[in-house]
């Protein structure tokens, strides 16, 4: 076998003289082909590899059309993105196995609807080979513009509305919260108030119908005792002081958010109620760097960010090689992990 002559780039034309195959069979089995004997393509690999050879990205998109890349697309503000412990693992795992199979990932934020014809343009321009979404709040426009592009596109998430071609990866918001529910419900508890998140989010929503539900089912009268936050340890705070003063006798706490949960126990603690021997707290997210490290530890709904965008990819993957996913809705099971906080 002829070496390349090191002071060079190794080209298509020496891996194949190194494999002792023709150039088109080489550059079949680089692009995983499918008309390429098993043999054939082991000794190209094998000479790729012992080369070192990297093929012109540039020039290989223009036969493959893909251009290795993969957009993360967040409709929220930077600032508020990057202070979410859930977008923060969403972003690492993105990037992680997004990396694993050869693909780099472009995060972009949306902040507001003067933002969206520039991003369309982007995605739209041949730039990226698909999109993840997150675009969390009912009646963004952002989804119905991106139902338009000419690549796959999948959200992370249930607020766009239903239709044929949409492509979503969600949690069962509503079951976690039941799961809360009867939880405190079970240690006899019976004046559970919500924190809620904010009601223009799809997944707020169903984590409020679930504690509702679930007290109406109990003979439990939910009226007047919910209060809408952001999401946010700041929000969680001040719901939990208006909880207090308009439900005093409040034995529990259900909060549809770990960072919520966090302000609620402040706020309880500020006011002199013990967690949980006066009221119990249960979240939303198990955060693996919040919820454990709370005093005391929290109880959460557990959901994996990570999970939800690796079945993500996976679907993506899927519609980018002309495969209709099995299920284009996929909603995830949650569990509940009991800590001390109740």
């Amino acid at each position: 076998m002829a070496v390349p002559d090191q002071g060079g780039r190794p080209t298509l034309e020496d891996v194949a003289a190194y494999a002792g195959v023709s150039r088109s069979t080489a550059s079949r089995a680089l692009n995983e082909e499918t008309y390429v004997s098993p043999q054939a393509r082991e000794k190209v690999l094998a000479a790729a590899r012992d080369l070192g050879y990297s093929p012109n990205q540039a020039a290989r998109s223009l036969v493959t059309k893909r251009t290795g890349a993969v957009a993360l697309l967040l409709s929220e503000p930077e600032s508020m993105v990057l202070d979410d412990p859930y977008y923060l693992i969403v972003m690492r795992a993105a990037f992680r196995d997004l990396a694993n199979r050869g693909s780099q990932m472009l995060v972009m934020f949306v902040d507001n609807r003067d933002d969206i014809p520039r991003t369309m343009k982007f995605l739209d321009g041949g730039h990226v080979d698909g999109v993840l979404v997150f675009a969390p709040h009912i009646g963004d426009p952002l989804a119905t513009a991106l139902r338009l592009l000419r690549v796959p596109v999948v959200f992370g998430g249930s607020s766009v509305t239903n239709g044929k071609g949409l492509y979503t990866v969600d949690y069962d918001n509503k079951s976690g919260a039941c799961l809360a529910v009867e939880h405190l419900l079970s240690q006899g508890r019976r004046r559970i108030v919500t924190v809620s998140g904010p009601q223009d989010q799809r997944s707020a929503r169903d984590r409020l119908a679930g504690w509702q539900e679930t007290l109406t089912a109990a003979g439990i009268d939910p009226t007047g005792m919910s209060e809408p936050a952001d999401f946010t340890q700041h929000g969680g705070d001040v719901a939990m002081q208006r909880l207090l003063d308009r439900v005093p006798d409040l034995d529990a706490v259900f909060a549809a958010s770990d960072p919520m949960a966090a302000g609620a126990i402040r706020a309880l603690r500020s006011a002199g109620r013990r967690v949980p021997d006066d009221v119990a707290v249960v979240g939303f997210d198990d955060n693996p760097r919040l919820a454990p490290t709370l005093d005391p530890p929290l109880t959460s709904v557990h959901q994996d960010p990570a999970e939800q965008v690796g079945e993500m990819i996976r679907m993506l993957l899927q519609l980018q090689t002309g495969q209709e996913p099995a299920v284009p809705r996929l909603v995830l099971p949650v569990s509940l992990t009991t800590r001390q906080s109740a």
